[in-house]
């Protein structure tokens, strides 16, 4: 009989607030090592914390969109341990039994291998960020460690799921999926590689018959498929493991991508190793209705929601509409476009196959694509398809130009000289002289060989340097031979 496979996330999201969680320092990303603190970020004695309403506001957004119960009242804790780059010797954080989360419950819907599958959430907190710690990195004495607090301070926004996951591809599911929501919802852009979304799982096995196995925490994945492999070999230890009656330890591990294991870092805390207590400095935030209401009514359409217009509005297959509303970006694209351009499954097809392909070729980020070419160039250049201006085949390769020059497509087919010709009497006289030149071929296709119509066509594109109307010379040719 085989493991079962229990896996729960905590996931930690960077607010997109532009001041610090209690202090007015600046929370963006980057900028010179320790420039962006004070003496309250810092620790310094005798200083105040003050709360940030912002970071507040979005940690309820948040619980919002994943149906979570929002309390009339939370508070924050201090959760006590020693590291270097955590300048007061605590974290102030929020602890169900010391500091009332700002949300508990709720959950999202994941496309497991088996259908829909309700992934539940234990709650929602607001913590402060830590620092950085530097070791080894290109610039710095690799004798020496360095902190940058820059980070310190900074909203982080903890969203802990219950353990219902099973499986690293329900896990990677799950983490995408929630990442669309807080991109959707505008509270955290979700970039893993920068550091402002990550992920630590809690993965242990058992036999169906028993209770929850030892856990083991990991951390240190910077990426979806780095979460994935690190639980898949995670599973292979473990089951290793108890096949040879072996104890496994409850312990934090860290995921090594170089050599795709996972290493001992130090044993798994308990809740009560950290002394959690409720902070002095800081007053209970009382959550009235009203003020969720607020923030309720400013919700913007999720995904699921928009998915569905898509495919009720525009007429779109469900699997394009979910592509399209995987980003809310990409979407916003989409719906700015339609309203240049009336086909929508147009623009959806040329959006999901030519404008990715261009996207991928030349390493564009979403934003880089939207400043190379506007949803307005996009819309141009499919009327100029619809309006017989351009061949589809040249419009790809202006699409190209567009993304490498960033101008509008009727200047593009201005300087390259490719006008399709769609005057019926020049093309006449282009397909006339195709077929005199060629009587042998012409006889064959009377007599039964209508495969050569392909090669015809080829004779007059090929006389006018591809700009003939295709479609306008299959007609003539048909009518002529």
């Amino acid at each position: 009989m085989g493991y079962e496979v229990v896996i729960g996330l905590e996931v930690h999201a960077q607010l997109l607030t532009e001041s610090k969680i209690f202090c007015g320092c600046s929370a963006a990303f980057g900028g010179k090592p320790n420039t962006h603190v004070c003496p309250i970020c810092l620790g310094m004695p005798g200083v105040l914390p003050v709360l940030n309403r912002r970071a507040v506001e979005y940690t309820i957004r948040m619980a919002l969109a994943v149906d979570g119960k929002v309390a009339t009242f939370s508070r924050f804790a201090r959760k006590n341990y020693f590291y270097p780059d955590l300048p007061k010797g605590y974290q102030i954080s929020q602890y169900d039994r010391a500091g009332e989360p700002i949300s508990l419950g709720g959950g999202i819907t994941i496309e497991a291998a088996l259908g829909p599958h309700y992934v539940r959430l234990n709650r929602i907190h607001l913590e402060e960020e830590a620092g950085k710690s530097i070791h080894g990195e290109p610039g710095y004495d690799p004798c020496l460690s360095y902190i940058d607090y820059n980070r310190t301070g900074i909203p982080l926004m903890e969203i802990v799921s219950e353990p219902d996951l099973r499986s690293p591809q329900e896990a990677a599911v799950y983490l995408a999926r929630l990442r669309q929501i807080l991109q959707y919802t505008g509270v955290c852009d979700g970039n893993m590689e920068e550091g402002s979304l990550r992920c630590d799982a809690n993965i242990s096995i058992r036999k169906p018959d028993e209770p929850l196995g030892q856990l083991v925490e990991i951390k240190n994945m910077n990426s979806i498929r780095a979460m994935e492999r690190a639980l898949e070999y995670e599973i292979e230890r473990q089951t290793e493991f108890r096949d040879r009656g072996a104890r496994i330890t409850r312990e934090t591990r860290l995921w090594d991508e170089a050599t795709r294991r996972t290493l001992p870092m130090r044993s798994k805390e308990q809740a009560s190793d950290y002394r959690y207590f409720p902070d002095p400095d800081l007053v209970s935030v009382e959550i009235s209705e009203a003020w969720v209401d607020e923030i309720r009514v400013g919700l913007p359409e999720l995904p699921d929601v928009r998915t569905q217009r898509f495919v009720e509005t525009y007429g779109l297959t469900d699997a394009h509409a979910r592509t399209l509303t995987e980003t809310r970006l990409r979407a916003d694209y989409f719906e700015v476009c339609v309203q240049a351009h009336d086909d929508p499954r147009a623009v959806g097809n040329w959006m999901l196959s030519e404008l990715l392909r261009v996207q991928n070729d030349q390493k564009l980020d979403q934003s880089a694509l939207e400043d190379r070419i506007p949803p307005a160039h996009l819309a141009e250049l499919l009327d100029h398809i619809r309006d017989d201006k351009i061949s589809g085949k040249m419009a790809k390769e202006v699409l190209g130009l567009m993304a490498e020059s960033g101008k509008v497509p009727a200047v593009i087919v201005e300087e390259q000289g490719l006008v399709q010709i769609s005057d019926e009497s020049e093309l006449e006289v282009v397909v006339t002289q195709v077929i005199e030149n060629h009587p042998g071929e012409v006889a064959a296709f009377r007599g039964g060989k209508t495969k050569l119509l392909g090669f015809f066509v080829g004779q007059v594109m090929r006389e006018t340097r591809g700009k003939a109307n295709p479609g306008l010379v299959n007609e003539l040719l048909k009518e002529k031979l």
